[in-house]
């Protein structure tokens, strides 16, 4: 890599890093793009050579979380065939979520904050649910593959399963990745995906 490329990718790793820190201190609405780069120590004009605007760089930001939600899922599965009907994989696969929840805690407020904030465009939060959860999707597609009945449609059963794990994220997962739940309610992660594991698998009518 260039010596220009290397600047480049250390400003932007610089500028993604501080809207990190802003977002999770100030709020997503409130950061402005001054705040970003005084924090990242660098002029406000690099901001623009790298995003074209905050929404583009809180795009970047959630792209960012994908890769690894992607990554962190490929690890759960290891080899084995996604199978959400076993409980095993499932709680794996949501475990996996969770922790990437978990890490990219601002990530998750700031498009919270940004959905409430839009102005009404039809099918514009759907179409975001549909990307964000399209593992789950992929998967639940699998299962039908297979001959398993599944009680709808999976993008929409997909969306579902994502955004009650997220919305859940949203309302109990403290900002620092490594700090512990919050003192109200004050559930561990394991009563969380254990909780939403047996949710999705059983059913409110329980075991079969």
């Amino acid at each position: 890599m260039g010596v220009r490329k290397e600047q480049a990718a250390q400003t932007q790793a610089a500028l993604k890093a501080a809207a990190l820190r802003q977002f999770a201190e100030r709020g997503y609405l409130n950061t402005k793009i001054t705040d970003i780069t005084a924090a990242a120590g660098r002029a406000t004009g690099s901001f623009y050579q790298h995003f074209a605007s905050k929404e583009d760089l809180l795009a970047a930001l959630l792209a960012d979380m994908h890769e690894q939600a992607g990554a962190s899922l490929s690890g759960a599965e290891d080899g084995a065939p996604h199978d959400l009907t076993d409980r095993d994989q499932l709680r794996a696969h949501l475990a996996a979520a969770w922790r990437v929840m978990r890490a990219n805690r601002p990530v998750l407020t700031a498009v919270y904050e940004s959905s409430m904030a839009a102005p009404p465009a039809p099918g514009a939060s759907w179409a975001r649910l549909a990307a964000d959860t399209v593992m789950f999707r992929d998967h639940l597609e699998y299962l039908r593959a297979q001959g398993h009945v599944l009680p709808g449609d999976p993008a929409l059963i997909g969306a579902a399963m994502g955004a009650m794990l997220s919305t859940l994220g949203f309302a109990l997962l403290p900002m620092e990745p490594d700090a512990p739940a919050e003192p109200e309610p004050g559930y561990s992660d394991d009563q969380v995906i254990d909780t939403v594991t047996d949710l999705l698998l059983y059913g409110l009518a329980g075991r079969p």
